[in-house]
């Protein structure tokens, strides 16, 4: 559906006031024009003109436009498949993300992702969670605010369900999903951003992640938390809805671990971060108080731009304004010739 509106290129309230002047420039020379009727050799040709372009000027100003709407959009042919741990040592409240505020590692991953939006923000997204197991949330999407959204919402799995830290948890639901998008779209560019604490705790040997590697233009793994490390709060359900937290109990707040009964202490494991990227052919990018996403930029995304049907309607608005501005200058050069025409006459 298409139609006509008014959008000042310079906005509202610079537009109103240039219209405005223009408008009292226009009326203006319409009363000097009468009252200099039968004193001066000014034409009514002249006075026209001279109302004219003020008023073509006020149009500009305001800028006519055209408004269509339209279920397409130009999308990156870079698809960033993001995948988010939830465990519960992601409560734990040691992170950094580009200053010393320290924070909880889950409350920095989903700075990370609201990041990655803006690194990429013409792009397809695909988020997952995992914990006790990987679960895909948002499949791949252009709609940036549907992953913002999803971000919001991450808190950690509560500590009923936890099953231990478990690395390879999402790799089954990475595979599946990367299998399809690289089958479906050959020509993408593909990066994963896995962010999580590289702590691993259940039993058995963690799976590699090489079988990724045919699908993956890029691959980073963000670390969050700290070396040092912190107490893990006990996280419960919220039946509100809202964020999991740790509650007191017999045994108090934080989780115990089982082999000395005292509050265990979890900490980010950098090696198993290194490790994990270097399985994928990527990079091991730590946040801290010097470093945020944006020095885990893929150098590897695409150029290129598909045309994609969404089923959000989106307005496009097309200023109009290039025929006026023909006969703006079209009305001043016919003043500048009238001007130079009298000038000669009246030597």
């Amino acid at each position: 559906m298409n139609g006509v509106t008014i959008r000042p290129m310079m906005g509202w309230p610079v537009g109103l006031v240039i219209a405005a002047a223009m408008a009292g420039f226009a009326i203006a020379g319409v009363v000097v024009c009468v009252r200099r009727r039968g004193s001066s050799d000014e034409t009514l040709t002249a006075c026209i003109r001279r109302t004219l372009l003020p008023l073509l000027i006020a149009a500009m100003a305001l800028t006519p436009s055209i408004v269509t709407t339209t279920t397409s959009r130009a999308v990156n042919t870079t698809d960033v498949v993001v995948a988010v741990d939830v465990t519960g040592s992601m409560g734990v409240d040691d992170a950094r993300y580009g200053s010393q505020e320290t924070m909880p590692r889950i409350a920095a991953a989903r700075k990370a992702v609201e990041g990655l939006t803006g690194m990429y923000p013409n792009s397809s997204f695909a988020a997952l969670r995992f914990g006790a197991a990987g679960t895909l949330d948002v499949p791949l999407t252009p709609d940036t605010l549907a992953i913002r959204s999803w971000a919001d919402t991450l808190t950690v799995e509560p500590t009923s369900v936890s099953a231990g830290s478990k690395l390879d948890a999402p790799l089954d639901q990475l595979l599946v999903q990367l299998k399809a998008m690289r089958e479906n779209r050959p020509d993408d560019a593909i990066v994963l951003y896995m962010i999580t604490d590289g702590e691993q705790t259940a039993s058995g040997a963690r799976r590699t992640f090489s079988s990724l590697r045919q699908y993956l233009d890029d691959a980073f793994t963000i670390g969050v938390g700290s070396k040092q490390g912190g107490k893990i709060p006990i996280a419960t359900d919220n039946p509100s809805g809202g964020t999991p937290s740790a509650k007191s109990d017999d045994a108090g707040p934080w989780v115990n671990d089982p082999s000395t009964g005292k509050p265990g202490i979890s900490m980010m494991n950098p090696d198993n971060l290194h490790a994990i990227a270097d399985e994928m052919n990527g990079t091991s990018v730590i946040m801290d108080d010097s470093h945020t996403i944006t020095n885990a930029a893929s150098a590897k995304r695409s150029t290129r731009w598909r045309l994609s049907q969404t089923p959000k309607q989106r307005e496009r608005v097309s200023p109009v304004i290039w025929p006026l501005a023909i006969v703006t200058t079209l009305l001043l050069a016919w003043e500048a010739g009238a001007w130079l025409a009298l000038s000669r006459r009246m030597i």
